[in-house]
């Protein structure tokens, strides 16, 4: 059944209004019809079975036939922060991460990215990202639409990164802990039933210099490995976040 988002003053006296865009897919991609059925969610984890009534000039209704709370959303609020990659890898970047229950996804400049941000084509880019992101939430089934933020600074994006529960710098170069002992000793410890917050700061293809490497268990991230392999930076997230769904969703 096709998914679209709303925001919750969208959804009034049982009756959703979605406009732009996904109104146009509705009646013009999808050449749906009236009495056929949408899922809707509105951004609180909450999600609308719904059957289409009305096709306007400028939105689509559609009415409510049953609510639900939705059950795909991990049980913590993950945020990716990807160094810039060359190409167009940081759409695969960002389509997988959404797929494996990232809430967000934050690309920064680091001292080895080759790609440097250009201020007039950023909001562009950030646009274009965020349909990415949008795409990949729906096809996955994600009842939470996660964000797609500007391109920040190193500095900036660990001093972000750093206010989550679990920081998690991955260093290729890091041999002492890894990320399966981080999350099973945050388990162990964890009592209040509280969801976390977890920050992955990745890398662009040339990795980390040990100034950044510094700087950033300066700031207070943990930093792990991700195993024996060296991973491409296409990879490494996509890795990360599959291993946190195994040790704090499935076990």
């Amino acid at each position: 059944m096709p998914r679209f988002f709303v925001q919750k003053e969208q959804i009034r006296d049982g009756v959703v209004s979605i406009f732009g865009d996904d109104a146009h897919h509705i009646s013009r991609a999808l050449r749906m019809a009236a009495g056929e059925c949408i899922t809707v969610c509105d951004m609180q984890s909450l999600e609308y079975e719904c059957e289409l009534t009305d096709f306007l000039p400028d939105r689509v209704l559609a009415r409510v036939l049953t609510e639900r709370k939705s059950d795909t959303e991990p049980p913590y609020r993950v945020h990716v922060y990807q160094a810039l990659p060359k190409g167009d890898k940081l759409d695969s970047i960002i389509q997988k991460a959404v797929e494996c229950g990232a809430a967000s996804i934050t690309t920064f400049s680091s001292e080895r990215c080759v790609v440097k941000v250009k201020e007039d084509a950023e909001a562009k880019k950030v646009e274009r990202r965020q349909r990415i992101a949008a795409e990949a939430a729906k096809q996955s089934g994600r009842s939470l639409l996660p964000t797609v933020s500007p391109t920040l600074s190193f500095s900036e994006a660990i001093r972000q990164a750093a206010e989550a529960d679990i920081p998690l710098f991955c260093y290729e170069g890091e041999d002492q802990k890894t990320l399966s002992a981080v999350l099973k000793e945050y388990k162990a410890a964890q009592t209040d039933g509280k969801i976390p917050e977890i920050s992955i700061v990745i890398g662009s293809e040339g990795g980390f210099s040990q100034a950044e490497v510094k700087a950033a268990k300066d700031a207070g991230l943990i930093s792990v490995g991700l195993g024996k392999r060296i991973l491409r930076t296409e990879t490494a997230s996509s890795f990360a976040l599959a291993c946190l769904v195994y040790e704090l969703e499935l076990s």
